[in-house]
């Protein structure tokens, strides 16, 4: 039997397990991007390894914390670029755009891997790649020249037939993915797309949907290598990085979906998640406040350009407030020769940085009770920045509707003639904003007072005695656990970060935490399904572990959130008898007897000592995994085996 394209390219990177699903395996990694919200915390780990000199192809982005209201993104920024310049790893500046999409532009190869400490690294996977997103200190480890290690998937195939109808995008694709899959109860798969609708899909279309496909909570999506990925290479002047790659005709896949192009029609995630999907005509007529176009999600050359297309000669709703952030340095570049800036400017639009800003709340909060159009991947309550915001996510072409009427409108209802976009056969191509490292390991590093070492766990004890310091429902997001917006700037500063834990949730957190530990006992999250989900950020398990977060129970956990829990020492348990769940109050002290045989085991009890009843949990740990989990996290077990 033949293999598929996932399989492939795992097979040439394979470096310890067996390749069948719920398997844990080891690859060997190509390349790794973080981001400065993220990036310094990776950083600092790398450096705690006692590695001269990265091992991989590293790229450090800056893109998230670019709103410099004070000194510590400043500071932080400075610390990137020379840990980079001492290091060997390249570094994107402020500016030169977003970390998705100059990786695609400028780096992603077919049948590499990479692995970035930001959830929407998958965008790469529509050149033929295997792009993950993972937690930093997954990243640190690669640099340093360790395996990745993960639960071998099961691989969906998705066969696209026919053609997009007018007004139609890759975003309705993506949306109608997660209208089928939802955002829950996909971990543990990879989504390989196929069939003769590719065709009709460009590179920049198709990173929309590998990019979005972060929202599935799958380990990564995938498109094939073929002539149209080659036209990208070679109008990125890199026409040698390209080769075709492809699945076997034979190739086996534990599920197969069919989507008919031809009756997809524009559609929208209402709030408050991606997989609140609706056609734009279910609630077309909606008053609008603001569009927001741009994001890694939409924000590319073709994306930019539709709009501009739409808006020429024409103005935006007095009403409504209009950004538009393109992707990268050479999308802006681009668009200001070729004259569609001045198109937008005349519209009416706010021309914003090439940043990720208005998708993780850094700025642009809409006003209370807004309705705002955006195209980025993302729409959890509070996230824009604006607590009571309806937010909605949308292709570029409905957003440029809403922006024109002022009401939320089907693009097939302009009576405008649908623009043909033609991608430009050279793209721009300035990398003069892309540092290369001079490897000099007598280079300075710039530490402000905003940055710290690591923090560190203890290992477990024998026995676990805590306490219930929160309960929470289903879905509960990683922006839930540490919101972003104006609180970034922590990012590597964990003792002032770990104030803001639950911040939108309950306030009182991490004083209960510590709390908790004055009187001697540890603390348990407990929680409903799908916790953790969205974005990678370790910070929500990092945080967690530095106010005294031993365990997690919950009746499920998305991919990347477990992973992170694993390295700073958190034990995942899942509820046996979900009724479970109902029998457990804040404060109640839950005990673990010899939990360093325990976890040994499928099936862990645990004590509820306050409701005098013992509950069954699954644990579902490799012997690493458990490993690592009781010498209190992956630095700790790494500075063990050296």
């Amino acid at each position: 039997m033949g293999k598929n394209l996932f399989e492939k390219i795992i097979a040439s990177h394979l470096v310890s397990g067996t390749m069948t699903p719920g398997s844990e395996v080891g690859i060997r990694i190509d390349q790794t991007l973080t981001q400065d919200a993220l990036g310094t915390m990776a950083y600092l780990q790398f450096e705690a390894m006692g590695v001269s000199t990265v091992k991989t192809q590293s790229v450090s982005y800056v893109d998230h914390n670019t709103l410099q209201d004070g000194f510590e993104n400043a500071d932080d920024h400075r610390y990137l670029q020379t840990v980079a310049d001492k290091h060997g790893i390249l570094y994107s500046k402020a500016g030169n755009g977003i970390c998705h999409q100059v990786h695609l532009e400028r780096f992603s190869r077919p049948g590499i891997t990479l692995i970035g400490s930001d959830s929407h690294t998958p965008t790469s996977g529509a050149v033929g790649m295997v792009a993950m997103g993972v937690g930093g200190m997954d990243v640190a480890v690669a640099m340093a020249g360790g395996a990745f290690f993960f639960s071998y998937p099961k691989v969906i195939r998705v066969n696209l037939y026919g053609e997009l109808q007018p007004w139609v995008s890759a975003k309705d694709i993506i949306l109608e993915m997660l209208r089928t899959l939802t955002t829950k109860g996909n971990v543990g798969t990879v989504v390989e797309y196929a069939g003769p609708g590719l065709a009709q899909l460009t590179v920049p279309e198709r990173s929309t949907i590998t990019n979005m496909g972060a929202e599935l909570g799958v380990t990564t999506s995938i498109f094939p290598s073929d002539e149209l990925t080659r036209t990208f290479f070679k109008a990125q002047g890199r026409e040698d990085d390209w080769c075709e790659l492809g699945p076997d005709k034979d190739a086996h896949y534990d599920r197969v979906i069919d989507i008919d192009l031809a009756t997809l029609v524009p559609s929208v995630a209402c709030p408050h998640s991606p997989d609140n999907v609706r056609t734009i005509r279910q609630i077309a007529g909606l008053k609008v406040d603001q569009v927001l176009i741009g994001s890694c999600t939409n924000s590319s050359y073709r994306d930019v350009m539709m709009v501009a297309s739409m808006l020429k000669g024409k103005h935006i709703h007095p009403h409504v407030s209009l950004g538009i952030a393109p992707g990268s340095k050479q999308v802006l570049s681009m668009i200001a020769k070729n004259g569609a800036l001045s198109d937008l400017v005349a519209a009416g639009a706010r021309i914003l940085e090439s940043t990720c800003g208005f998708c993780v709340g850094c700025g642009q909060a809409p006003q209370t009770h807004a309705v705002s159009l955006r195209t980025n991947n993302r729409n959890f309550e509070g996230r824009s920045g604006t607590k009571d915001a309806q937010v909605y996510l949308v292709s570029p072409e409905t957003a440029v509707a809403a922006a024109l009427n002022g009401v939320v409108t089907d693009p097939r209802d302009l009576n405008l003639p649908y623009p043909k976009i033609v991608l430009p056969p050279i793209y721009d191509i300035d990398d003069s904003m892309i540092i290369k490292p001079s490897n000099d390991l007598v280079v300075d590093v710039y530490r402000g007072p905003n940055i710290g070492d690591p923090p560190k766990n203890t290992a477990m004890p024998t026995d676990l005695k805590a306490k219930v310091a929160i309960k929470v429902g289903d879905k509960i997001t990683t922006d839930h656990i540490m919101p972003a917006g104006p609180f970034l700037k922590y990012r590597s500063n964990v003792p002032k970060y770990s104030n803001y834990v639950f911040y939108h949730m309950n306030p009182e957190f991490p004083a209960k935490c510590r709390n908790n530990r004055e009187q001697g006992f540890a603390s348990i999250i407990v929680a409903g399904l799908s916790y953790g989900q969205g974005s990678s950020r370790e910070h929500a398990a990092l945080c967690p572990m530095y106010l005294g977060v031993r365990v997690l129970l919950a009746k499920s956990a998305e991919r990347i959130h477990s992973a992170n829990l694993i390295n700073f020492g958190i034990l995942q348990l899942t509820f046996v008898d979900e009724a479970d769940y109902d029998r457990i109050d804040v404060d109640d002290e839950l005990t673990i007897d010899n939990i360093h045989e325990a976890v040994k085991q499928e099936i862990v009890i645990v004590r509820n000592v306050t409701k005098g009843l013992d509950m069954k949990t699954s644990c579902n740990l490799t012997p690493r995994q458990r490993d690592i989990v009781l010498s209190g996290g992956l630095l700790n077990y790494t500075s063990k085996a050296k």
